[in-house]
């Protein structure tokens, strides 16, 4: 890949790709979004839950009894066993629990799987994966044949796994590289090699970052919930699990310097204000906060009520944001000349999103599953500017990143009805889409949804105008960005995996879309024609 400019040096947050089917969905390609055709089934949503009915929930699956049933069930070997990661309750009262595996008390990488119940707790399905069978034998590796460990800051000692991402699952090595990316953002490269030959499976980034370059504050006057009284008041929000945004004041490590204020009122709307980018990020993460709570009834972003952390001028001169699974939080740079904090709406959704994929899919961030895993942060972006309150700053649109003006001449990031308007990301899927930056492959996806939402041919939403192509010249008509993302999060977090490809995720939003509207509803009828306009089939 080339070598970037400051301005360039970012990783793009995603791409659309083009999709329709002949024959699918009825009318003109300027017809728009049709809410009404059909309403998602009560049953088939997210219920409700506290916190703490949550961790009980957790509690019970992960139980020596249940987990014994569910391997037996399985056929799981005696060697096998299942760490429960998460649980998905719908109101109908089924659940979908969602596992890790080990082997000879070994992580198996790429082992993860789903177990779908009814409400009586009978299993009615099974998401794996890998259907392979897990039997590998330690004999012939010894501890000497352990890779060096790196002595970058921020390098982990390598550890025996089992991989089972691909192929034939083998003993292998998992070794993370610390130190600093390209783009000047701390490093966790996880390298997978084979135990007993040293021949690298696999590689992926775990610091997963978002380009941008901003200029101001990016929402105008904006409501924050703050913490502290008269004279000393902080940025904290006790009413969304504690989050709070703090100042790295340039620096790259630490937790931050917590920001005050006397009378509540934070920032000037420039960058030279500190306390502007907090703004900013405080209100990104509230926004993101509120719409899986409102939409999905996920009480935080990894469904466990507590908050993630937001900080604020990470290094100097830093051209770029990213999400950080290791301390479950945000961290925005400053942009060129410490003058364009990378905060916008957009952005921090963005980046919140992939702690939700983190704690559910966890797809991962490398070939097609990684194109899926910035698609998820694009969707959710797009789906949380339409959700948050009016906002003429800031108008919900399908664009990525459109107030932080990267390139410098007005233009988004990414465009979701055509990606390969950016001039790098897919607008349909071939065989080389997995040996594509995961910012571009995720174009497949991003046009996807572009599509199931808005339709196909000129459309236009909000004061903005939209063109969506198709690879093979059919017209989708749009079913709305409300069922759009409805059956992308249920797809995401009930029937994808952490190697989830493109194939496999049509699979996986197809029957989301049977659950919620019906096996020969429009819905569904859309997300196939949608597909296969983007040449996933």
């Amino acid at each position: 890949m080339r070598s970037l400019s400051k301005k360039q040096r970012i990783s793009a947050l995603a791409a659309t790709a083009a999709l329709v089917v002949a024959g699918v969905t009825a009318g003109t390609a300027t017809a728009g979004p049709s809410e009404k055709e059909s309403t998602a089934k009560a049953g088939a949503q997210p219920a409700a839950m506290s916190a703490v009915q949550k961790t009980q929930l957790i509690k019970k699956a992960d139980s020596a009894e249940a987990k014994a049933a569910d391997a037996k069930a399985l056929g799981l070997g005696s060697k096998e066993k299942l760490q429960v990661s998460d649980v998905i309750k719908n109101q109908d009262g089924s659940t979908h629990v969602r596992y890790e595996r080990t082997y000879d008390g070994m992580p198996v990488l790429g082992g993860d799987l789903v177990v779908h119940k009814s409400k009586s707790g009978k299993q009615t399905g099974v998401t794996k994966n890998t259907k392979a069978d897990i039997k590998v034998s330690t004999e012939g590796v010894s501890a000497a044949e352990k890779p060096a460990t790196p002595k970058a800051k921020g390098s982990k000692a390598p550890r025996k796994v089992v991989y089972a991402s691909s192929g034939k699952p083998v003993l292998a090595w998992e070794t993370v590289k610390g130190g600093t990316q390209k783009s000047g953002a701390p490093s966790q490269l996880h390298v997978i090699t084979d135990a007993k030959t040293g021949k690298k499976l696999n590689q992926y980034q775990a610091i997963q970052e978002a380009d941008g370059t901003g200029a101001s504050q990016y929402s105008g006057e904006v409501k924050l919930t703050t913490d502290g009284s008269d004279g000393n008041f902080t940025l904290t929000d006790k009413s969304r699990g504690s989050s709070k945004t703090t100042n790295l004041e340039n620096s790259e490590s630490g937790d931050g310097k917590e920001f005050t204020d006397k009378d509540n009122k934070w920032g000037t709307g420039k960058p030279e204000d500190a306390q502007t980018a907090a703004v900013d990020a405080h209100y990104g993460g509230m926004q993101t906060w509120d719409f899986y709570k409102e939409v999905f009834k996920r009480e935080g972003i990894a469904g466990d009520g507590k908050g993630a952390p937001s900080r604020v001028h990470y290094g100097d001169n830093y051209v770029n944001a990213f999400w950080d699974d290791s301390c479950f939080c945000m961290t925005y740079g400053d942009g060129e000349g410490n003058k364009a904090p990378l905060t916008s709406l957009d952005v921090a959704a963005h980046e919140m999103s992939h702690g939700v994929t983190s704690t559910t899919a966890k797809l991962e961030y490398a070939g097609e599953s990684g194109g899926l895993n910035e698609a998820t942060s694009d969707i959710f972006a797009a789906a949380v500017e339409f959700h948050a309150p009016e906002n003429k700053e800031d108008v919900g649109d399908f664009l990525v990143g459109e107030e932080i003006d990267i390139n410098g001449d007005g233009t988004p990031l990414r465009y979701m009805d055509k990606p390969s308007k950016d001039g790098n990301s897919l607008d349909e899927w071939s065989d080389k889409a997995g040996d594509v930056d995961v910012h571009y492959s995720s174009g497949i996806a991003n046009h996807w949804f572009f599509l199931m939402s808005m339709g196909s041919g000129k459309s236009e939403k909000n004061g903005v105008k939209y063109d969506s192509p198709t690879s093979d010249g059919s017209t989708v008509k749009g079913i709305g960005i409300t069922k759009a993302q409805q059956i992308w999060f249920k797809a995401l977090t009930e029937n994808m995996t952490s190697n989830t490809d493109y194939k496999a995720a049509r699979e996986a939003t197809v029957k989301a879309s049977n659950d919620l509207f019906g096996k020969d509803s429009t819905e569904t009828k859309t997300v196939e024609a949608a597909w296969t306009a983007v040449a996933v089939k």
